[in-house]
C-alpha cells in the first residue's frame, strides 16, 4: 500500500503481534521469528512498504521496546539523536536539528509539552506502553501537524488487530553506580508495568490497559564555570572567574496509563477511544558551594600562578567567600490526552474519517535557592584560600575552609546578594537575601477536530484521493510565582542562623572537585517550619515572564495516491497540497517603575500588551517510490516545510533598563515577538534502498533544505514614545529611541547531507552465522546559515556535522546478546540556565556505550514466557560538557553522570 489514510493510520498501530521468546516453530511448521529480530523485522518492512523516508521502531513484545525509554530507542535510528538532560535521553534531534524543528504526534494527534516550548520530552512517556514509533523525515500533505526536520509518531496497539487474549507483566530494579552523592539519597530503583489486551463480542469490542510505575534515581557530579576572566594575554591570561558546582541528586517518579477501547459492528465501520495519563515527578537536590574567583571583589587576589598558552592551569586564590548551596529543584506535571477515532470504510469505495481530541499538561516548576556561609555580608566572615587546577575537565579545588562544619558554616547571605528587599506590603528582607523562591506555574492544552474523506479509484495510476479538513486550538500560558527567601530571626540585617539539628542531613562530599564535605539540609522543611519566610518579589522582571498564547490553525489538505505498474517495477506514492491559516494571539505586559512606597517598596505598575497576526502557508509535496523486482527501491521527495515559532518567542512581554551618562538615559531590554513567522524550508530528499526479503537492507539517503526564514535575536531601534515609560530621574532626559532585542524572522541558509543505514543479518552470508547481525546508520551533515545578508554562518542549535549510531546483537536459542553504541560530534546544547531560563552552550560530542544480556525461556519449559534480562547504560561514563566556544579548557559544565544497570524480568501469559 502506497500510504495511508487517517482511519488507516489509526487502525495500524501495531503491525504485527511479537511472539514471546526469540524463534517458535508455528502449527504449520514455519518459523516465526520473535524478539529483538522481529522488532527489527517490522522495521524493515514498515520502511520498505511506505513512501516517506520514515525510520522506526517496534516493541519486541506487548510492553517491550528494544530500551528502557522511548528516547533512547529513538536516538538509535539513522540521522537520529538525542541531547542528555540529568542523565538521561529527553529530547531528540533529527538530521542535525534542534528538538524544536521537530514534532511528535500519539496516535497520529498533535500532544502539549511539559516543556516550554512544542517539543515533546520524551520521559513524559513510558515505552512499556508504546507499541511502535514511527519518525518522517519527510512530509506529506495528509500528516496535520508535522515537523520541519521530521514527525515522530508514537502508536500503541489496537486491540482488534492484535492476535489474541494477553497479560504482561513486567519490573526491573535500577542501580547507579555513582553512588548516593547526597545525604538521603538513593542509588537503586526500580520499575513495573503490566499490559492487558482482550477481544469481546465475537471479536467486535477489543480493549487494551497498559500501566507503569517508576521510581528512579539519578546521580550527578557537576561542575560549572560562571565563565573566564582575562583576555588570554600574556598580561591578562584566562583564568576561571568564578564555580558553581553541585551534587545532584534526582528521584523521579512516574505512573502513565494508557487505554484503549475498539468497536467494530460492522466490517466497514470502527470506533475508537484512546486514553492516556501520566503523572511526572522530578525531584532533585543539590547541594554545592558556589566561589567567587577572579569575577570576585577587589580583595581578591591569585598568586603562584602557572601560565600555558596564555591559560592560567593552576594557582591559588586569597580572601575567598564561598556560598554553601542547597537548593532544590522540583518539577511536577500531569499529562492527559484523549482521542476518538471513528472510521467508515465503505463498499462502493468511500470512506470517511472523523477523529477528535483533547491534549492538556498542567506543569509546576519549583527553583528553591538557599545560601549558607560565614556571616551575613560582604567582607564580613572568615575567608578562604583556594589553590586550584583547571583544564579539560573542568577545575579541581584545594579549599582551607571546612564547608561542612554546621559551626562554621550557617544561614545566611554571605555576600549580601540583593541587599534589602522590601514588598509592597511592608514585609523586609534585611542586608542580603538568604535565597530565592522561583514557581513558574505552566498550563498547555491542545483541542484537535479533524475530518477527512477519501475516494479509492479504479484506475491504473491514481489508487485514491483524499480531502481532509482539521482545526487545531492551543492555548500555553505562564504564570510566576517569585520570592525573596529571608531568615525569620534576621530582624537587624546582621543575623545568621544554625541549621537547627532536627533539620541536619549529615553532609554531603564534594570530593570530585575537592571541595570536600558541606553541610546538607532540605530548605523546603526550613521553610515549613517557619525559620525561612516568602518575601514578595515586586519587581518587574517578575511580572514581564508571564504570557498567554492562544494559537488556533486551521489546516485543509488535498492528497493523491499513486500506484502504477511500470514494466516489472512498480510506482508508488503520493502528491498534494496542505494549506495552513494560522491566527495566533499573545498577551502579555510592560511592566513601568512608578516610583517609591512610603514603606520603601518599589511601586511597579503593568500596561497589558496584546498582539495577534495572521497568515497562510501553502505546503506542496511529493513522494515517489519506485520499486523494482529485484527489491531495490528508488525514493524522491519533495515539499515545503515549516515549523512554527517557539511559544516563549512569541510572548507579549517587554522588560527595559535605563543606561543613564551625562543626565541622558538610553532604554534598552528585550521583549518576545508575537509577530513571528515560522521556520520555512524547501527540500528535497533522495534515496537508495535495498532489501534482503524482510530481514534486512542498506540505503543511502540524500537530503537538502533550503531555508527561507530563520527566527533569531537581533537589537533592533524602536520608538520610546511607544511604551509607557517611568521617570529615570530628576533632570535625566529620554532618549527618543531605544534599543531591543527581539526574536525576528532572519533570510535563513542551507543545510544537507548524507545518511547511510542499514540492517543486516549475518545469515545472509552464511548459515553458520545465523542469530548474529548488526544494524544502525551514519550521517554527515553540513550547515550554511546566515540569519541575515552577509552576516557569518553560524551553526543551528542542536547541529552535530557527525552523527553514528550501532547495534551488533545475537539472537537464538532464546539467549539474546546486543551492545549498541552512538556517537554525535559537538553541537550548540540547551540547558537550564538561572531561574529555570534556557542557555546555549557548544557541548563537546560525545559517546555513549549500552549493553544488553538475556535470555526467553522457550515452549515447553515450566517457565514458558518468561524473559529476563540485564541492561547496562553509559557503561563508558561519558561525560556531559560544555565550553567556551574555541576554547577547549575554558569549561563552562562538566557532569558526570556514572552508569546504570538494571536487572529485570517479564511474564506474558
Amino acid at each position: 500500500m502506497a500510504t495511508a489514510s487517517l482511519a488507516q493510520a489509526q487502525d495500524a498501530a501495531t503491525t504485527a503481534a511479537p511472539q514471546a521468546a526469540e524463534e517458535q516453530p508455528s502449527e504449520e511448521g514455519a518459523i516465526i521469528v520473535t524478539g529483538f529480530r522481529a522488532s527489527l523485522e517490522n522495521a524493515v518492512i514498515a520502511k520498505k512498504d511506505r513512501d516517506q523516508v520514515v525510520e522506526s521502531i517496534s516493541a519486541e513484545d506487548i510492553g517491550k521496546l528494544p530500551d528502557a525509554s522511548i528516547a533512547e530507542s529513538i536516538a538509535r535510528l539513522p540521522g537520529l539523536t538525542s541531547q542528555r538532560v540529568s542523565g538521561r535521553s529527553n529530547a531528540i534531534s533529527i538530521r542535525g536539528f534542534a528538538p524544536d524543528f521537530s514534532t511528535t504526534l500519539l496516535n497520529g494527534r498533535e500532544q502539549t509539552s511539559t516543556g516550554d516550548n512544542r517539543a515533546v520530552e520524551y520521559d513524559q512517556y513510558p515505552s512499556e506502553v508504546v507499541s511502535q514509533v514511527l519518525v518522517y523525515k519527510t512530509p506529506m500533505a495528509s500528516i496535520v501537524g508535522q515537523g520541519l526536520s521530521g514527525t515522530v509518531d508514537l502508536r500503541t496497539i489496537r486491540p482488534l488487530d492484535y492476535a489474541k487474549p494477553t497479560i504482561s507483566i513486567g519490573g526491573r530494579g535500577t542501580y547507579t553506580d555513582i553512588g548516593k552523592l547526597n545525604a538521603g539519597s538513593k542509588d537503586t530503583g526500580y520499575r513495573v508495568n503490566a499490559s492487558y489486551v482482550d477481544q469481546f463480542a465475537n471479536d467486535t469490542i477489543g480493549i487494551a490497559l497498559s500501566a507503569s510505575y517508576l521510581d528512579e534515581p539519578y546521580q550527578i557530579q557537576e561542575f560549572n564555570a560562571w565563565g573566564y576572566a582575562g583576555d588570554g594575554s600574556a598580561a591578562a591570561p584566562r583564568v576561571i572567574g568564578g564555580s558553581k558546582s553541585y551534587i545532584t541528586s534526582t528521584q523521579l517518579t512516574r505512573l502513565g496509563l494508557q487505554g484503549t477501547l475498539q468497536w467494530r459492528p460492522s466490517p466497514n465501520f470502527t470506533s475508537t477511544v484512546d486514553a492516556f495519563y501520566s503523572d511526572f515527578k522530578d525531584d532533585q537536590i543539590k547541594r554545592g558551594v558556589e566561589l567567587p574567583l577572579a569575577f570576585g571583589n577587589n580583595l581578591v587576589t591569585l598568586t603562584n600562578t602557572t601560565v600555558s598558552n596564555g591559560f592560567v592551569n593552576s594557582g591559588t586564590f586569597n580572601n575567598i567567600e564561598g556560598v554553601v548551596r542547597n537548593d532544590v529543584f522540583e518539577r511536577k506535571a500531569k499529562l492527559y490526552s484523549f482521542g476518538w477515532n471513528n472510521s467508515w470504510k465503505g463498499d462502493d469505495g468511500w470512506n470517511v474519517t472523523l477523529d477528535l481530541s483533547l491534549s492538556k499538561t498542567d506543569r509546576n516548576e519549583l527553583v528553591l535557592e538557599s545560601n549558607a556561609g560565614t556571616a551575613r555580608g560582604e567582607n564580613v566572615g572568615a575567608k578562604d584560600t583556594i589553590s586550584f587546577t583547571s583544564g579539560r575537565n573542568g577545575t579541581v579545588f584545594d579549599p582551607t575552609l571546612n564547608y561542612g562544619d554546621y559551626n562554621v558554616i550557617r544561614l545566611t547571605s554571605p555576600l549580601g546578594w540583593g541587599g534589602t528587599q522590601i514588598a509592597p506590603d511592608g514585609s523586609a528582607i534585611l542586608n542580603g537575601q538568604d535565597g530565592y523562591y522561583n514557581n513558574r506555574l505552566i498550563k498547555d492544552e491542545l483541542k484537535q477536530y479533524r475530518l477527512e474523506i477519501e475516494k479509492e479509484l479504479d484506475n491504473s495510476f491514481l489508487r485514491s484521493v483524499q480531502f481532509g479538513l482539521n482545526y487545531t486550538d492551543r492555548t500555553k500560558a505562564l504564570t510566576p510565582d517569585e520570592s525573596f527567601l529571608g531568615l525569620v530571626a534576621n530582624t537587624d540585617g546582621l543575623t545568621s542562623v544554625t541549621v537547627p539539628e532536627q533539620f541536619r542531613k549529615g553532609t554531603s562530599n564534594l570530593g570530585f572537585l575537592g571541595l570536600g564535605p558541606v553541610i546538607s539540609y532540605d530548605p523546603r522543611e526550613l521553610l515549613d517550619a517557619g525559620i525561612y519566610r516568602l518575601v514578595k518579589n515586586p519587581y518587574g522582571d517578575v511580572v514581564v515572564k508571564a504570557y498567554d498564547i492562544h494559537e488556533k490553525v486551521m489546516t485543509a489538505y488535498l492528497q493523491g495516491n499513486i500506484k502504477a505498474e511500470l514494466g516489472s517495477s512498480t510506482l508508488t506514492g503520493n502528491f498534494g497540497v496542505q494549506a495552513n491559516w494560522t491566527d495566533q494571539n499573545s498577551n502579555g505586559g510592560t511592566a513601568t517603575f512608578l516610583g517609591t512606597n512610603a514603606n520603601g517598596s518599589p511601586n511597579i505598575g503593568a500596561t497589558a500588551r496584546r498582539e495577534s497576526t495572521d497568515y497562510l502557508d501553502v505546503l506542496p509535496s511529493v513522494n515517489l517510490s519506485l520499486r523494482t523486482a529485484s527489491d531495490f527501491v528508488i525514493r524522491l521527495s519533495a515539499a515545503r516545510e515549516i515549523i512554527r515559532p517557539r511559544l516563549d518567542d512569541m510572548r507579549a512581554s517587554l522588560s527595559y533598563g535605563f543606561n543613564i551618562q551625562n543626565n541622558t538615559a538610553l532604554l534598552s531590554g528585550n521583549t518576545g515577538n508575537p509577530d513571528l513567522r515560522p521556520w520555512r524550508a524547501n527540500a528535497i530528499d533522495l534515496t537508495f534502498e535495498k532489501y534482503f526479503g524482510r530481514q534486512g537492507y542498506v540505503a543511502a539517503q540524500f537530503f537538502y533544505k533550503q531555508l527561507k526564514s530563520y527566527i533569531y535575536n537581533q537589537d533592533v531601534v524602536f520608538d520610546t514614545s511607544t511604551i509607557p515609560l517611568s521617570n529615570p530621574g530628576n533632570g535625566v532626559t529620554i532618549l527618543p529611541f531605544g534599543i531591543l532585542n527581539i526574536p525576528v524572522n532572519g533570510e535563513g541558509g542551507k543545510l544537507y547531507g548524507v545518511e547511510i543505514a542499514g540492517t543486516f543479518p549475518f545469515s545472509s552470508i552464511t548459515e553458520a552465522l545465523d542469530g548474529f547481525g548488526i544494524t544502525g546508520g551514519g550521517s554527515y551533515t553540513k550547515t550554511r546559515i546566515a540569519p541575515t545578508p552577509g552576516s557569518d554562518s553560524r551553526d543551528l542549535p542542536g547541529y552535530s556535522k557527525w552523527v553514528v549510531n550501532g547495534t551488533a546483537f545475537f539472537e537464538k536459542w532464546g539467549f539474546n546478546a546486543r551492545g549498541s553504541v552512538r556517537y554525535r560530534s559537538t553541537f550548540v546544547g540547551e540547558l537550564s540556565g538561572f531561574g529555570a531560563a534556557r542557555t546555549r552552550r557548544r557541548a563537546r560530542g560525545e559517546m555513549i556505550v549500552d549493553g544488553q544480556l538475556g535470555y526467553d525461556f522457550q515452549e515447553g519449559s515450566a517457565l514458558h514466557g518468561l524473559s529476563i534480562f540485564l541492561q547496562g547504560q553509559n557503561l563508558t561514563n561519558e561525560p556531559f560538557v560544555t565550553t567556551d566556544p574555541g576554547a577547549p579548557n575554558q569549561v563552562i559544565d562538566y557532569q558526570s553522570y556514572g552508569r546504570r544497570f538494571l536487572l529485570g524480568a517479564s511474564y506474558k501469559f
